[in-house]
């Protein structure tokens, strides 16, 4: 059996309609007020392609996965990436069109709006809990 990894509130209570935050332990701020799932195959290879943008305060969380690419997007990105226990691994900011991004030891990726990550003071070390809104 594996361990439970910080995004498993968003599973459990995502399909009773809890909406839910992803917070910076370290800051206090919000990193994003609205989130996005992408755990399933098809969400995964998806992601943010075919969108114009992020509104600030939106999120993709994509998981698992510690790498992702920006090769099709029309928006430049913050990439965060955390492992199982919700610690930041990595922060990639404002990643242009066709890159690949990755961190080894990483479980899930958070997909912002350029400069969000700034906003919340989000870096390598941070925690990352999912919360009720």
């Amino acid at each position: 059996m594996s361990r439970p990894h910080f995004l498993q509130t968003l599973l459990k209570r995502r399909e009773a309609g809890v909406s839910f935050r992803l917070h910076n332990t370290r800051s206090g701020l919000d990193v994003a007020t609205t989130l996005e799932t992408a755990f399933s195959s098809s969400d995964r290879k998806r992601g943010l392609l075919g969108r114009d943008g992020l509104a600030p305060g939106q999120a993709l969380i994509i998981a698992p996965t510690n790498l992702v690419h920006t090769f099709a997007m029309r928006f430049p990105i913050d990439i965060i990436f955390a492992a199982k226990d919700g610690r930041v691994i990595k922060v990639s900011r404002e990643v242009p069109r066709r890159r690949i991004a990755g961190a080894f030891g990483g479980f899930a990726v958070v997909e912002l709006a350029a400069g969000e990550s700034d906003r919340s003071e989000t870096r390598a070390g941070d925690c990352l809990e999912v919360v009720p809104l």
